[in-house]
Formats: structure tokens, sequence, C-alpha cells
């Protein structure tokens, strides 16, 4: 849940920042109360059946829902909801999350080791 709202709020304060239109102006801490972003962020997201497995998967799986939430609702403006859209589209990719933090896992230990074994 932290990570989805730290994501939300990343995202709202690059806008907030870059400022080209009314809904990039919107405060970042509004996007968090704005339409479903908190029920999305505590109920939704951490559904344990479709999220990643790895606990380094799960904060980049909650980032990146929070960023591509606020994303959906500044870009779109007829639609805006866009939690539950971030929600499925990182639902498809979470496997693709847990396999590259493993992968990042397993090249760590390896380089470990191999230097184990040269000293």
């Amino acid at each position: 849940m932290l990570s989805v709202v730290a994501g939300g709020l990343v995202m709202g304060l690059l806008f907030n920042l870059w400022g080209l239109n009314d809904y990039m102006n919107i405060p970042a801490y509004q996007h968090l109360i704005m339409g479903g972003f908190a029920f999305g962020a505590v109920y939704m997201a951490t559904d344990p059946v479709s999220a990643t497995q790895t606990a380094r998967g799960k904060y980049i799986y909650g980032f990146l829902i929070g960023f591509i939430a606020v994303l959906i609702r500044v870009f779109n403006p007829a639609y805006p909801e866009g939690m539950m859209l971030s929600i499925l589209l990182l639902n498809v990719f979470a496997p693709l999350i847990d396999h590259y933090v493993l992968q990042a896992n397993i090249k760590k230990r390896l380089k470990r080791a191999k230097l184990a074994i040269k000293a």
C-alpha cells in the first residue's frame, strides 16, 4: 500500500512541476483522495493472487500502479478512474517483474559464489 501511495505522489509531483494543463496542476496529495485511488490501493492492489510474489517485486508493482493510475487520470480526462486500469495492466506484468527480480538475485548470488571460490 505504501508503494502505491508513493508512486501516486511521485507522479503527481512530476506533473505539478510540468503543469501544462489543469489536471497537471491538481496538488499531488489530492490525487490520493480523488476517485477510487485509496480504495484501489488498500483493497484491490493488495490482492495476493494476481500480484507479484517477491518482496522487492511487490514494491515495484505497487509503485507502478500508483504511477500509472495518476498518469491515466491526467492524460485521459474522459477516464478519471485510472486505478482499475493500472491494476489490471500491472497484473499482466506481475510475472515479468518477478522474473527480473529473481534473475537479479541469481546474478548477485553467482557473483558472490565466484568471489568465495577465488578466495
